[in-house]
């Protein structure tokens, strides 16, 4: 019992390592939680600080998520600490141990998360995510109907119930995290996908 919540936590503090803020700082830029939307994520890196420091940022946040799962899957621990463990990196990267419990939107990591859990559940989640972007230029609405259909997938993808349980967690806190998105998306004024801002 001890080994899986050894496992659990360690995904927990591997999820806590913000690649945005580390990026950032290793390459002597502004730090993200400063500028643009002030959300330590690879998407405001690459508005702030181009393409290098945003595509970094997101494979950093991406393969933290990878990390623990695939190291819980091929330890041969029960389907449910693996479940666990990514959730608890996904939980790491909303609130950071190491930045005061402020951390991004978790989109990377989650997608991290998924890939190593079952890559036909990651596949489906970037096929949602581009069918939704590419009708309505949205990235946050892409985003979020992905999330939603997360515990679907996972419920015909996965052969434990503890899945679906945790991906239902992760697309409520997905969510949760895009609540100015939802108010710009009601409001008409949300940000289209390649659209320049004035």
């Amino acid at each position: 019992m001890l080994v899986n919540i050894t496992y659990i936590l360690s995904a927990y503090l591997i999820g806590s390592l913000s690649a945005a803020i580390i990026v950032c700082k290793l390459m002597g830029l502004k730090d993200p939680r400063e500028g643009g939307s002030k959300n330590p994520g690879a998407t405001n890196v690459l508005r702030l600080h181009g393409k290098t420091a945003g595509i970094l940022s997101l494979m950093g946040d991406l393969f933290k998520g990878v990390i623990p799962v695939l190291i819980a899957r091929y330890s041969d621990t029960p389907d449910w600490v693996v479940a666990l463990s990514g959730l608890a990196v996904f939980l790491g990267h909303l609130f950071p141990v190491f930045f005061n419990f402020k951390g991004g939107k978790g989109v990377a990591t989650s997608l991290g998360v998924l890939l190593a859990t079952s890559w036909l559940l990651g596949l489906s989640f970037m096929l949602t995510w581009v069918t939704v972007a590419s009708i309505s230029r949205y990235s946050s609405l892409a985003g979020m109907t992905a999330a939603l259909c997360l515990p679907i997938f996972a419920l015909w993808l996965t052969s434990n119930i503890a899945y679906p349980f945790v991906f239902l967690i992760m697309a409520i806190f997905l969510i949760t995290r895009h609540q100015q998105n939802i108010k710009r998306l009601l409001a008409g004024t949300e940000s289209k996908i390649g659209q320049k801002k004035v």
